[in-house]
Order: C-alpha cells, then structure tokens, then sequence
C-alpha cells in the first residue's frame, strides 16, 4: 500500500494560500517605506510581478508547475539580470517575504520549512555588491 503523499502547497492551503501570500507580499514591497529600494527595481504597476510570483510559487511548494508550463525553466536569476539588486534591495524583498509568510501562513512548522530555501534564494538573486 502506498503512502500518500502530501505537498507544502496542499499542507499551506493550495492555490487560497499562495495567492494570499503573493498579494500579501506585492502589497507590502508596494506600502512599507522600508521596501522603497526593491520597490523601485520593479516596474510601477505590480500586477505582473504578483501573478508571476503566485505562478513560480505555486510549482516551487510542489502544487502544479504552472509558471513552468507558461515560461519554461524559471532561470530567476538570469531573468533578474537587468535588475541591480544588492544587499539592499535583497533584504528588502526578504523582509516583505517574512512578514506576508508570518501573516498569511498560519502554521509555524511550515513557515520554518518555506523560510530557509528562500532566503537562499534571495541571496542567490544579489548580482551586485553595495561596495
């Protein structure tokens, strides 16, 4: 007998859950001033970046690929070249993603499994130094 198997996106609520924290985040990189310098790489409606995001984070937590489907290999940070991000902009998005993850999903078990691959990821996305 096979074990079922259950994915963070179905543990975290499926598509209610990543859509929640994707508006969540755009909405807090669009209204904190202390996001104003991410804010600022991306372009002044955030509409598209929400919706890409929602679709990348949706495969990402092992719900279905659509950003894949859509666009192929995310190569993210290939597709963020023409951003400059540093250490600013990067903790900037880090902190908009910690605080709609703490607003949005509820369960602290989970939070501290989507957290650490994140944040590796936001430092993977740095393609300049603030020297």
């Amino acid at each position: 007998m096979a074990e079922e198997v259950i994915t963070l996106y179905d543990a975290i609520g499926g598509d209610k859950a990543v859509r929640a924290l994707s508006a969540r985040f755009y909405a807090l990189m669009d209204s904190l001033p202390e996001a104003h310098h991410v804010r600022a790489v991306h372009p002044p409606s955030l509409k598209g970046s929400e919706e890409k995001f929602y679709e990348y984070l949706t495969g990402y937590l092992g719900g279905p690929p659509v950003y894949v489907e859509k666009y192929g290999h995310p190569r993210l940070r290939s597709r963020h070249f023409i951003a400059p991000i540093g250490a600013r902009e990067r903790d900037e998005w880090l902190l908009c993603f910690r605080k709609a993850l703490d607003e949005t999903i509820e369960n602290q078990k989970f939070r501290d499994i989507i957290w650490p691959p994140i944040e590796r990821l936001a430092h993977h996305m740095q393609n300049r130094d603030d020297a």
